[in-house]
């Protein structure tokens, strides 16, 4: 068995010699994690300001989702779809009430799920539209993030995803995020389309948050032309952004509402990440009968999608989300931290804007894509006690996990403002 840890150093050099590199990860050893804190193997404390790029909703290692992995993981963990147990199902009908859906398709990473949608969404084009076969198309938006297997970067304009990895897979057209009328366009012009697949703000891409009636609008538009909604939530989901799926809009409950006029529902959900806090992958395909009906047996699936111990986490996840507000505390703290980097950006000439929504927001730093001077301030925020790293250059990322107070969020505000106010232009 390998030696414990006990300096930085050791870690990041092993991870050099024996891991493949495709990730830049910031130079910090992280060794344990509880609500919204870190620790790396020297002791350090930091703020957690990326939560697992939003897996990490309900705080590090929450005790009820951890007493549920415990407790499954002592009965039992994994039977395969080749038999039923006695958890999913009771998980099926939890989640499907929890959304207000028919039908759930579980599978384990957030790209399974979009991969999944995809399958779902071109069988019921040849099955129910009447596309010709091989015919289908999907519209997605200009700098997407879906993931990263082979058909989820044939559709990406990220060159970094896209090079020498080809060739890729067809079916896809891209159209620009936001924008109405190059989506209604492209339904007019393409009868073969079967899907339109969005996040309804764009994260990886730097916290993009598009026109308040944008998603409503493209729901609209799809079904005037029988194309489904296809929302990919699989980070601003969970009450990441204020309330518990961004397709919510402004409503302030935490469960949406069909009553609420903002609130709109997709054809397909898709979800990952805080759908099991972090804790194991877990995530899932949302829809109704009549679109998730096409899929028949040995036509999809996954080992260990559906695992009992994987829905068994789920089910108190969402649980936690529910029972702790935290819908609620990201939409009062994300506009209170909005504020405070709003004063930040008129005090500061190299801060050019914040954007978001709850607490997935970012600051756009006043530099080049190419320059390093937001990696610099993440160095320096780590240094600080404050962990968040860059996206898209000259963005910085900021998600803490959602059970922050306010007092918290507003020390962070402190060591942020603090930091930035160090650096020249």
């Amino acid at each position: 068995m390998s030696e414990i840890i006990t300096r930085s150093e050791e870690a990041i050099l092993l991870e050099e010699q024996y891991g493949a590199h495709n990730y830049h990860p910031l130079p910090v050893v992280l060794t344990r994690g509880e609500g919204i804190y870190l620790w790396d193997v020297e002791g350090k404390r930091y703020f957690d300001f990326l939560s697992a790029y939003s897996a990490v909703n309900q705080g590090h290692c929450h005790p009820k989702i951890v007493a549920a992995l415990i407790q499954q993981a002592g009965t039992l963990t994994l039977t395969s779809r080749a038999f039923y147990n006695d958890v999913l199902g009771p998980f099926e009908q939890y989640i499907t009430n929890y959304f207000d859906f028919d039908k759930v398709l579980p599978m384990n990473t957030g790209v399974e799920a979009v991969e999944t949608a995809i399958k779902i969404a071109r069988k019921w084009g040849y099955e129910k539209k009447g596309i010709a076969e091989n015919k289908a198309t999907i519209v997605v938006a200009e700098n997407n993030f879906h993931g990263r297997t082979t058909t989820v970067i044939s559709f990406s304009n990220d060159e970094n995803a896209t090079g020498n990895f080809g060739p890729f897979t067809p079916g896809f057209v891209r159209i620009p995020f936001d924008d109405i009328g190059a989506l209604e366009d492209v339904l007019e012009k393409h009868p073969t389309i079967v899907a339109f697949l969005v996040e309804p703000i764009q994260g990886e891409a730097g916290v993009i948050t598009p026109a308040t009636n944008y998603i409503r609008k493209a729901a609209e538009a799809c079904r005037k032309k029988n194309v489904l909604l296809m929302a990919d939530e699989i980070q601003t989901g969970i009450a990441r952004t204020g309330s518990l799926l961004a397709v919510c809009g402004d409503c302030s409950c935490q469960e949406h509402c069909e009553k609420q006029a903002t609130y709109t529902r997709p054809d397909v959900l898709i979800l990952g990440k805080a759908l099991s806090g972090g804790v194991l992958p877990v995530s899932a395909v949302l829809t109704d009968n009549a679109v998730m009906d096409v899929i028949r047996p040995g036509q999809h699936g996954s080992t260990f999608g559906g695992s009992p111990l994987g829905v068994k986490v789920a089910m108190a996840a969402l649980e936690v989300v529910r029972g702790e507000g935290l819908a609620q505390n990201a939409r009062r703290l994300g506009l209170l931290f909005r504020e405070r980097m709003s004063r930040l950006v008129d005090n500061s000439d190299l801060v050019s804007m914040v954007r978001g929504k709850g607490l997935l927001n970012a600051l756009v730093i006043n530099t080049p894509a190419e320059s390093s001077v937001a990696w610099e301030i993440c160095l320096a925020l780590k240094d600080r006690g404050l962990l968040a790293k860059p996206t898209h250059g000259n963005i910085i990322r900021f998600a803490p996990p959602l059970v922050i107070s306010e007092q918290e969020l507003l020390t962070c505000c402190d060591i942020i403002e603090q930091t930035i106010l160090t650096f020249n232009q």
